[in-house]
């Protein structure tokens, strides 16, 4: 879509009716987001667009290395692991200060109280934060926490041990994904006081760079930069998460200054986007993985014989011709081939619907049959138009008598729908959290993520056998041989049709410095400035 000078100016203006007087100034780093969080709480969320939000505010123990995925100290200074891989002790950074806001004012600094709080919270269900705001803690269960934790104790104030009662090759790196942003344990104990235990979560306090000031759905999120930060203040005094769903009213805000930096651009502005000497337009291979996934639960899709007809019937090259613009390449396997234990034997799907046709007949489906469709109503790295991927399945399926119902709901429902159980077939993705197979392979695949983010609803036992041995064992030519092994299943079993691996797009104004990409697709700002 191709915009006027005139509708720019009016996206210049809204935005800045957006920011308080004082904020419109260089000290303000504006950022074109895609769309609204779940929640304000870092465990509680299961997207990225919400863990964006989060991350600007809560730190965790460890985080990956800028631009990368090594795990690097961060509330923890040094960590170590016992011979047989069961205990981890963490050794915590001293004088680290919480946030302060009119309902609390922090009494102690960052000790092991919050550690244990903040994980606790997420996994006993006699917990009292157990189930404030939400009982459900997608990313703490699908990673089985859950099955895996024994005890967290705290040694001393700044010693925590984690027990295990098997090896969890990934464990650390878990432990810096953005679910496990630290929570302070006396704000919440003073909320509960006050009989208003949900305050932690509206009124969200943490370690991180930048405290959150207030929150408008559907319009922005502001940040004051927190001075007390442990790393150091941040380099700009303002951050805005300015929410507008729609990838070419971003392009339009970041053309008129209104933005610095924008989310998830249309492929096909690209090209004016290269040549528009006001922008930078970085890039990177992403660590994603773009599918459609059936929805094992409901019948014709318990039929393997429908998944595999449906999979040769959609013509995989045209959606990336089309949607994708040659940014991105087709999807084999569940995994990215960046990752270790790519499996490169395994063959994609023929597009054949002659073939397809006779398969849903020896399926009992002669004349096909009617289903739904779900397509996302936000864009990612991995899905730049989900609608129209949807109506090119749409129109594909329908030469082998499948009527495709198309239906899009909010992003939030979205998600926790999928996670429910709710669709027929959903458009979805995956970018990783840590650069292990097992965060593919389990995590979206794995009997222990049914209610989580194995929205396809597999659970195959030859299957989850293989990433269960494989996310114990310490031996990485062990893993890889296994993690091989379950992606042959998979492709036999076929619960998705796998679609792309992409190249990750960002696209800033070139007054912003220090901007780096994370090939696990997260949006942060400490660190990042703008020059006058």
């Amino acid at each position: 879509m191709k915009y006027s000078f005139i509708s720019r100016l009016l996206w210049l203006l809204l935005a800045l009716c957006v920011l308080p007087r004082a904020w419109a100034s260089q000290q303000t780093l504006v950022f074109c987001s895609e769309g609204n969080p779940e929640f304000l709480t870092s465990g509680l969320n299961s997207n990225t667009t919400s863990f964006d939000v989060t991350e600007q505010m809560f730190d965790k123990l460890v985080n990956f290395e800028p631009g990368g995925t090594q795990v690097v100290p961060a509330l923890a200074t040094r960590w170590t692991v016992s011979a047989n891989g069961l205990e981890y002790t963490f050794h915590l950074r001293r004088g680290v200060k919480w946030q302060a806001n009119a309902l609390f004012t922090p009494r102690r600094d960052f000790n092991a109280d919050d550690v244990i709080f903040t994980l606790e919270r997420q996994w006993k269900r006699d917990h009292p934060f157990y189930a404030v705001t939400s009982a459900k803690h997608v990313y703490f269960d699908d990673v089985g926490m859950p099955e895996v934790l024994v005890s967290v104790q705290k040694l001393d104030d700044y010693t925590v041990k984690f027990t295990l009662n098997q090896p969890v090759a990934p464990f650390v790196a878990n432990l810096a994904m953005s679910w496990a942003g630290i929570e302070s344990a006396d704000y919440a104990q003073a909320m509960l006081k006050a009989g208003t235990p949900e305050k932690i979560d509206q009124a969200p306090l943490g370690t991180g760079p930048f405290q959150l000031m207030s929150y408008e759905k559907n319009v922005a999120l502001k940040y004051q930069a927190f001075a007390k930060h442990w790393a150091g203040r941040a380099k700009v005094e303002h951050l805005v998460f300015d929410i507008t769903p729609d990838a070419g009213q971003r392009w339009a805000k970041l053309q008129a200054g209104a933005c610095h930096v924008m989310a998830y651009p249309n492929p096909a502005d690209l090209p004016s986007m290269r040549n528009d000497s006001r922008m930078d337009v970085m890039n990177q291979t992403g660590l994603n993985v773009g599918y459609v996934a059936y929805n094992l639960r409901k019948k014709p899709f318990t039929d393997v014989r429908v998944r595999r007809a449906l999979n040769m019937a959609i013509n995989k090259r045209r959606i990336l011709r089309v949607i994708y613009k040659n940014t991105a390449v087709p999807a084999i396997n569940p995994i990215p081939p960046m990752v270790w234990s790519y499996n490169r034997e395994i063959e994609d799907d023929v597009f054949d619907p002659a073939a397809a046709k006779k398969l849903l007949a020896d399926a009992g489906y002669p004349s096909g049959f009617s289903t739904t469709l779900w397509a996302m109503p936000v864009q990612r790295s991995y899905m730049p138009d989900a609608m129209g991927v949807a109506k090119l399945i749409q129109e594909d399926l329908a030469e082998v008598g499948v009527a495709v119902k198309i239906e899009s709901p909010d992003w939030v429902h979205y998600v926790s729908g999928m996670q429910a159980g709710e669709h027929d077939m959903g458009i979805l993705g995956w970018t990783g959290d840590n650069g292990d197979p097992d965060n593919f392979l389990n995590t979206l695949l794995g009997c222990t993520s049914l209610n989580g983010y194995n929205v396809a609803k597999f659970c195959y036992a030859p299957y989850d056998d293989l990433v269960k041995k494989a996310k114990i064992s310490s031996e990485i030519e062990e893993r890889t041989r296994l993690y091989q092994r379950a992606q042959a299943i998979f492709k036999a079993q076929a619960p998705w049709f796998t679609l792309a691996h992409t190249v990750q797009f960002k696209v800033l104004r070139n007054e912003v410095e220090g901007f780096q990409l994370s090939p696990l697709g997260r949006h942060t700002f400490f660190g990042v400035s703008l020059r006058p």
